[in-house]
């Protein structure tokens, strides 16, 4: 069951909650009474739309999964910034409809926003998308889920290393941090095992959503000779459309972009957030513990590729199919050695091969040899 939400919930916080203790009704009451009708009510909180085409509507479509299973309501807000109004959306969703397990999906909700709600609810259950939980320093209602998605981009490397002509690549991504620089590297070092001779461009906005720049930035890879772009953005709609309309062929992420551009989409690297929303709540249905720090790749169901598009020749599909197999065994390993950082140091030394899950990939700060950066 779904519950459609007419008005902005921090308004409808602020009025309803002043009107419920006038007339002696306390917000614990509220959450009783919710609860008493639905057995578990869960929470989504998304930064933007849900039909963006990218991050947020991976998450919308994980959402949808668990609307049907039996047992469940389902609240949602959309378009909630990384400030104090998080909070609030929260606070909602916790006294008015008695949300126990919330899904806050965006980075920079999880510190000091989801952090503060869990303080202050500890009988509610809090999971956060991304990296950010730590053992022994965030609460135990807290904690973070994430896949290695960084498997998708080795494979979106692939089709691009095949489908390129001027062996240049161009990456549009938002910010420097570990995760974004583990997809950077992944993309080339896939497109590398099919031509080493591969070097990728990548463009650093400085925000996850800015569609001018964005489009800017997109324009400036191919005008340097880039012939497939990716990105690792918000919403990749823009960086597909600027890309395709120039010609370029494309390799999306977070979601399935092929309506977008059709004859120039190769693949994409999408998450399979309705497993792994499942997963958390069925375990809260039957009252188990939850996981405080989850992840999972393509063989877990965390990660899925979009269909290969009609730009993706036969050998590059061969050689797609053999690697995504050997994937699914869960024994593939994209960071093997020999690996140089862009700047001549030693990142991954020969004989060794990091696992999805190492320490090191968590925290990666470098990019590997043939990624030139720059910032828009």
């Amino acid at each position: 069951m779904t519950r459609l939400l007419p008005m902005n919930r921090r308004r409808f916080l602020k009025s309803t909650v002043g009107g419920a203790a006038a007339i002696g009704l306390a917000p614990s009451f509220l959450v009783d009474a919710a609860r008493a009708d639905n057995p578990l009510t869960v929470g989504f909180i998304y930064v933007g739309p849900k039909d963006d085409f990218g991050y947020n509507q991976a998450h919308a479509e994980g959402a949808k999964v668990i609307k049907a299973l039996s047992g469940v309501t389902v609240v949602e807000e959309e378009n909630v910034p990384e400030t104090v109004d998080v909070q609030k959306t929260m606070e909602s969703m916790i006294n008015l409809d008695g949300a126990s397990l919330v899904f806050p999906t965006s980075f920079g909700y999880f510190d000091p926003h989801m952090l503060e709600m869990a303080k202050k609810y500890p009988d509610v259950q809090f999971r956060h998308c991304g990296g950010l939980w730590q053992d022994g320093k965030n609460p135990m209602n807290t904690g973070s889920y994430f896949g290695y998605i960084g498997q998708g981009q080795y494979l979106n490397g692939i089709t691009a290393g095949y489908a390129s002509k001027s062996k240049k690549l161009g990456f549009v991504a938002a910010k420097p941090i570990p995760q974004v620089l583990q997809n950077i590297n992944s993309f080339l070092i896939g497109a590398r095992s099919v031509d080493p001779s591969i070097t990728c461009q990548v463009i650093f906005t400085g925000e996850w959503s800015l569609a001018v720049k964005e489009a800017e930035a997109t324009n400036a890879l191919i005008d340097q000779g880039a012939d497939v772009i990716t990105c690792h953005v918000d919403s990749p709609k823009v960086v597909v459309e600027t890309a395709a309309g120039r010609g370029a062929f494309v390799c999306g992420y977070h979601a399935n972009q092929s309506p977008l551009a059709p004859e120039r989409y190769l693949t994409g690297a999408e998450w399979a957030w309705g497993n792994v929303y499942s997963d958390f709540v069925k375990k809260a249905q039957a009252g188990e513990k939850l996981g405080n720090f989850v992840r999972g790749g393509l063989k877990d169901g965390f990660v899925k590729m979009s269909p290969l598009g009609p730009g993706v020749s036969d050998e590059a599909r061969k050689k797609f199919d053999v690697t995504l197999a050997d994937m699914m065994t869960g024994n593939f390993s994209v960071f093997k050695g020999p690996i140089q950082d862009n700047k001549g140091g030693e990142a991954v030394a020969a004989g060794k091969a990091f696992a999805e899950d190492a320490i090191e990939l968590e925290s990666m700060a470098y990019l590997v040899e043939g990624v030139v950066g720059s910032t828009s």
